[in-house]
């Protein structure tokens, strides 16, 4: 709250708010600030004293002023490389916003608030502690055992046992991948990448679900792809529009989240999917299937993978959700004839991964302790949506598709990016629905993490800014 006793004016306060969270890009450059007379009545000052503020942010170079529109955050300038700026440039052409995408990235590290925030992708800390994980790492860190692995890369593949260990476990999903054919990474989002550096070069089109994961968008963005947004339904990806996009613009390469789609919680359906596999074969392109939620989903769920047999897809997951953020253990596995290509970029990138923690990781899966940990967090999982459903409709809200997995895909009634700012006054980050869009348009949409919206509390503050809207 703005203080009147507090040795800042009221002014101060106001533009020290907003100046914080444009320089921590919690406030994305292109984003509108409150009216004048909205942002006087959600702080409880005068207009006047909005004024003066919003000048001081104009004086600092931190927004810039647009006749009969408003106030808006400016670019922020920072040293820039020459092919970074055909990057940024091709960006602002196709439409996306890498940093809108960063801002709730930044947001994990930079906490406004000890408060629960509904719009992060993970789930709370205290719901991945386990006593297995520390035990693992010290059982494979002997004083031999911590020299060895130290004192020398790892394998290029990474860790023979823990490829070994993925093959049969995604063997269980009906996906089947030699060793020899899965590379790990530095997360998920680093297999992604490895991917799209192998096949892909700038100004390349590539299609991706929308709505979809707002990092990928920004990803693709930075390294100047041109996006091709494909409309998700709820049984797979809209094959027409894909279908147009193969005749006029030959992409090379589909990004798709299969089971438990980012943000709806769609799953792929079998006939959607024998279809989708008919097009690539058609048009010649690749599929990268992203199962970052394999951890809490159905094992028998439709996976491009195990009906293509690595053919045309290339199979992407990790740990980061479900075990250990920090480990940052991702992998991927691909046909043979890409396998080197892509291990190749991996080198060019990183040389190895840690084997250390890959060989903890191994230990984990292999004793069945990942498998046990990931029942319980599917169990507190469940429990949880029931009560954040139960919540979301109490305040008014509807659910644009059926609340399944981590995340709820919520019809708010009102402009999420507006909320959004009132809601950061409150001390919540929310995930306003524009941001899974590859152009950012103004939207009722927003996603909810039932691991983190389960407090009535939110509920609460949500329904009184609604209100003031």
């Amino acid at each position: 709250m703005l203080m009147k006793t507090s040795a800042q004016s009221l002014t101060e306060q106001l533009a020290e708010r907003f100046s914080s969270r444009i320089r921590s890009r919690l406030l994305a450059p292109g984003t509108r600030l409150p009216s004048v007379r909205q942002c006087a009545q959600q702080h409880g000052v005068s207009p006047s004293t909005v004024v003066a503020a919003y000048d001081q942010l104009l004086a600092q170079g931190l927004v810039v002023a647009r006749k009969n529109r408003g106030f808006f955050v400016r670019e922020m300038p920072t040293p820039r490389t020459e092919g970074h700026l055909v990057e940024t440039k091709h960006a602002a052409r196709t439409g996306s916003s890498p940093v809108n995408a960063t801002a709730l990235i930044r947001g994990m590290f930079h906490k406004i608030s000890q408060k629960p925030h509904p719009g992060m992708g993970v789930f709370p800390p205290d719901w991945l502690e386990s006593t297995f994980m520390p035990a693992a790492v010290r059982k494979v860190t002997g004083m031999r055992a911590l020299q060895d692995f130290s004192l020398q890369y790892g394998e290029p593949l990474g860790d023979t046992g823990l490829r070994r260990v993925l093959s049969q476990k995604l063997a269980s999903l009906n996906v089947h991948a030699d060793a020899d054919h899965i590379i790990t990474t530095v997360g998920a989002t680093h297999a992604l990448d490895i991917v799209s550096r192998t096949l892909l070069r700038a100004g390349d089109p590539v299609m991706v679900e929308e709505p979809g994961w707002a990092v990928e968008f920004a990803r693709l963005s930075a390294l100047g792809m041109r996006i091709l947004p494909v409309p998700r339904r709820a049984d797979g990806p809209d094959l027409d529009v894909m279908a147009k996009y193969c005749e006029v613009h030959q992409p090379k390469l589909y990004v798709s989240v299969s089971v438990f789609h980012n943000p709806t919680g769609y799953c792929l359906t079998p006939g959607s999917a024998h279809r989708l596999l008919q097009l690539a074969n058609r048009h010649n392109f690749h599929i990268v299937e992203d199962d970052t939620y394999s951890h809490i989903a159905p094992e028998h769920a439709t996976r491009l993978t195990a009906l293509d047999g690595l053919q045309r897809t290339i199979y992407v997951s990790g740990f980061a959700k479900i075990l250990a953020p920090n480990w940052r253990i991702g992998y991927l596995a691909a046909p043979s004839a890409l396998v080197e290509p892509l291990l190749d970029t991996k080198l060019l990138s990183t040389l190895t991964t840690p084997a250390l923690l890959e060989r903890a990781l191994a230990l984990c899966i292999e004793q069945g302790q990942l498998r046990r940990h990931a029942e319980r967090i599917r169990t507190r999982l469940d429990a949880a949506r029931a009560r954040s459903v139960k919540l979301a409709l109490g305040a008014g809200c509807s659910f644009a598709a059926e609340p399944v997995g981590l995340f709820g895909w919520v019809d708010t009634g009102v402009d999420t990016d507006a909320l959004a700012q009132r809601m950061l006054d409150e001390g919540y980050l929310i995930a306003p629905g524009a941001l899974f869009h590859a152009a950012r348009a103004p939207s009722t949409l927003m996603r909810i993490n039932f691991a983190t919206t389960q407090d009535a509390a939110f509920w609460r503050v949500f329904t009184r800014l609604k209100a003031s809207g």
